[in-house]
């Protein structure tokens, strides 16, 4: 039997950090929603009782380093299953790029094997199960646009955010999202408005989603790596409405209402940067079978 996911990557509209937790994580409070760039997994059961990941991109690991991986040896532990199971990745969403790919692996691995291991979980157990793999893996279970806070495994749902385009650019280098921590100066950290951002999502308001568009985490990854800097640079004299660096980085994405905006951004990036992607916002929550 075979199954297909989608995981989809999430952006960041708004990231905060509160301070550090007694548990070494840091307390956050983000709002993320999910957008139409997807790796997809195909889940293939196996007679042979073993967890097998098959990828065809080099930074894609195909051990318990996979955060795939992880997902199906913890239900297999915790509900005694005794089947295999290969999970095929295609990667489209790029690798250490602040967009989540790997924990969106993750839940829809989660998803996918609740399904076809017929474990009969809700998505908020998933959710649950989600947590302990990884701080995004919970969001990426329930996709669509939320609140994130804890160490951003409690989540709270969030209508989805205007319509628009998403012009999304990656330069070619990797950020460990523990050094972006790591390097964050809590003193005079310019604060972002969340509950702004949050209102701004339920009036609809394109223009003030775009006003409150922050992250706090950028203060250090462009000091780090100046190239973003200059992504951003780029796409706001290209047009985009309003630009902000996803996560921990390196992707920068801008938003764009009009079509015509969208490609004279994605064209002008185009032959300043490797990886760029036009794609539309999702909003939606994902539905269990």
């Amino acid at each position: 039997m075979k199954l297909l996911v989608k995981a989809p990557a999430k952006i960041n509209l708004s990231l905060d950090v509160l301070g550090k937790r007694e548990d070494g994580y840091h307390e956050v409070e983000m709002i993320m929603t999910t957008i139409d760039l997807a790796d997809r997994l195909e889940l293939t059961l196996l007679d042979k009782d073993e967890i097998k990941i098959v990828s065809h991109n080099r930074f894609v690991p195909d051990d318990h380093r996979n955060l795939a991986y992880q997902a199906a040896h913890l239900l297999k532990n915790r509900f005694n299953v005794k089947q295999g199971v290969s999970i095929a990745i295609e990667k489209v969403i790029p690798v250490a790029a602040g967009l989540a790919g790997g924990s969106s692996d993750a839940a829809a691995a989660l998803r996918g094997l609740n399904k076809l291991w017929q474990l009969g979980l809700t998505i908020d157990e998933l959710a649950e199960i989600g947590a302990e793999i990884g701080s995004d893996v919970s969001f990426c279970v329930y996709g669509g646009t939320a609140l994130a806070t804890g160490r951003g495994e409690l989540i709270q749902a969030l209508p989805a955010p205007p319509t628009c385009w998403v012009i999304l650019a990656k330069p070619f280098i990797g950020v460990s999202t523990a050094e972006v921590y790591r390097r964050l100066n809590k003193q005079g950290l310019k604060h972002p408005q969340t509950l702004a951002m949050i209102k701004a999502i339920e009036d609809q308001s394109y223009s003030d989603v775009c006003a409150h568009l922050s992250n706090v985490l950028e203060s250090v990854t462009l000091k780090m790596h100046p190239e973003v800097n200059q992504i951003k640079e780029q796409m706001q004299r290209f047009g985009a409405d309003a630009v902000l660096m996803s996560g921990s980085g390196p992707t920068v994405f801008g938003l764009a209402q009009h079509d015509s905006r969208m490609h004279r951004i994605y064209n002008g990036l185009r032959g300043f940067c490797d990886q760029v992607f036009a794609v539309r916002l999702l909003g939606e929550q994902h539905k269990l079978d």
